[in-house]
């Protein structure tokens, strides 16, 4: 690749990797959907000839919505070839946000699944092309796909054109992608990322851990979020592995069986369920386990365990990457001690992701996380009172974006008068250079002496509790601390009542936290909390 472009990672690939699968769908207990990366290549160039033909021009805007499958990666390529910008939409966002952001980047076509369309519901975008992404069919010679424009829907060939003179176009400079956040904030951002941007991050992800042709992946976060976009789609395509997607949410239900017949040695997810397995599965057995109750055993039961639950993730899990939220530390101590090949990454939509990392296994607990390659990392104090060492960390190199589309203003403020990245996240460097994370500077809870209050850290030590859901703590009226908790199945099942297990869970919880971090009362909430793609509550709707 002599420029980190889509379209040349795309061809790269291809002529790389050729008759390797790529790509493919379980559903329904089997394999569907194969594609190879030869197929990839074609497909891709295909449907960026289509693009171009329904007058896409260059720079041109293409929104791309759609579930997760081998139809979402050749729509995403397919844009690039048309030298095209995508504006890839979470298929949870409202009809209202979909219908802005479409207006918002000026759209020129929409890529999406038949199932997507009542997201334009009660709007006129009749002069849009609607491009269904799952209609493909057909070989690579017979191959058509269905297209709506003016109220009518076509059937329209995918031509097989390998010469067309835009695929060299793209330099890596140019605006790629624009991902629209959906942040614990509010305020959704059209976040400006060039080829350059997702590529490098991709790298630098493969820094951390070898990964090559022998390796599958199991995809289980929507594509259009940068994590998965980043670490799960452009990652594998750089060393050739295969991707699984699945057909349903990834509920236990579906999951299990898709991680039992595929057998992936790569899976990147959030911390939620990784935490629902340990909660639910592996700490009610350990606690009744002989050998864990005596520390000299201890590590036995651990390790037990822990082989345990690499079998139940399908037997051959080389990484299981964590982020987008941090993780609780109990969860973290059991699978370092488990020796589980787990990794912790942190990034933003704003960094493409990746900022920092650790490698499998060749970490210790508690050490912190390294910086990415090629990405440095400083701490700037930024709040009076903050503790030592600690303030916001602040980034800078290939893969921070170009800025907020149509926004200077957030834009600017995104940025440091000497052209660092704000990561609005609070955090401190050890002298070994590594990062560890405190939590979001705007959650930031300042106590009555002026200690730092970090609320997910509180949270941590809740969600770490059988009886806990999710939880989120805020300052109340009187400057006490409040958690508001939504309790698990095991609580509402437990025998007495509810203000007596809230009562044992504060005193269980207080006597886990620093005197000043502790709670004052714990009030209920029965309905789900709002959440972001990454399972982050978003705390601006609760506090």
């Amino acid at each position: 690749m002599t420029e980190k472009t889509l379209n040349l990672l795309c061809l790269s690939a291809a002529a790389e990797y050729k008759d390797r699968p790529a790509f493919a769908m379980f559903s329904e207990g089997q394999i569907c959907k194969r594609l190879s990366y030869s197929q990839f290549g074609i497909r891709a160039r295909q449907i960026g000839s289509l693009l171009r033909q329904l007058g896409v021009e260059n720079g041109g805007k293409i929104l791309l919505i759609s579930e997760n499958g081998p139809e979402w990666p050749l729509a995403y390529f397919g844009i690039a070839f048309a030298d095209g910008v995508s504006v890839p939409l979470l298929p949870g966002f409202s009809n209202e946000e979909v219908q802005y952001i479409t207006k918002h980047s000026g759209v020129s076509a929409v890529c999406l699944s038949r199932t997507m369309l009542d997201k334009f519901a009660n709007a006129d975008f009749s002069e849009i092309p609607f491009i269904f992404i799952d209609s493909i069919s057909g070989d690579e010679e017979t191959a058509e796909i269905t297209v709506s424009l003016r109220g009518f829907e076509a059937q329209m060939p995918l031509q097989n054109n390998e010469g067309l003179a835009f695929f060299a176009e793209r330099q890596e400079d140019d605006l790629a992608t624009i991902i629209y956040t959906s942040g614990t904030q509010g305020s959704s951002k059209g976040v400006m990322l060039s080829g350059k941007n997702l590529i490098s991050s991709a790298l630098s992800s493969l820094a951390f851990k070898k990964m090559g042709p022998r390796d599958r992946f199991l995809s289980l976060l929507p594509l259009a979020h940068s994590y998965e976009c980043g670490l799960g789609l452009l990652a594998p395509l750089l060393c050739g592995a295969s991707i699984t997607y699945i057909d349903k949410p990834p509920s236990p239900s579906v999951l299990l069986p898709a991680l039992k017949f595929v057998r992936p040695t790569a899976v990147f997810s959030v911390p939620l369920l990784i935490q629902k397995i340990y909660n639910n599965a592996i700490a009610p057995k350990l606690r009744k386990n002989k050998l864990y109750k005596f520390p000299l055993t201890r590590p036995l039961a651990i390790w037990v365990a822990g082989k345990k639950l690499v079998s139940s993730l399908g037997g051959r899990i080389r990484v299981f990457g964590v982020g987008g939220a941090p993780l609780s530390p109990e969860v973290e101590e059991f699978l370092y001690r488990a020796k589980f090949p787990y990794t912790i990454g942190y990034g933003l939509t704003e960094t493409a992701p990746l900022i920092a990392g650790n490698t499998p296994r060749r970490h210790t607990f508690g050490s912190g996380i390294a910086a990415a390659q090629g990405v440095s990392i400083r701490i700037a104090k930024c709040v009076a009172n903050i503790n030592a060492g600690e303030g916001e960390i602040q980034v800078r190199g290939p893969n921070v974006m170009l800025g907020y589309y149509n926004d200077k203003e957030r834009t600017a403020e995104a940025f440091t008068s000497d052209g660092w990245l704000r990561t609005g996240d609070l955090g401190w460097m050890d002298e070994k250079g590594r990062l560890h994370i405190r939590g979001r500077l705007k959650a930031l809870i300042l106590g009555p002496s002026g200690e730092n209050i970090y609320p997910e850290e509180i949270e941590g030590v809740l969600g770490s509790s059988q009886l806990v859901e999710d939880a989120l703590v805020y300052s109340g009226n009187k400057g006490e601390l409040v958690a508001l908790v939504r309790l698990s199945d095991t609580a509402k099942a437990a025998a007495g009542e509810i203000e007596h297990i809230l009562e044992d869970l504060r005193s269980w919880a207080n006597k886990k936290l620093s005197a000043f971090s502790r709670l004052s009362r714990i009030e209920i909430r029965y309905e789900p909390f709002e959440k972001t793609p990454t399972m982050k509550i978003k705390r601006y709707l609760y506090v």
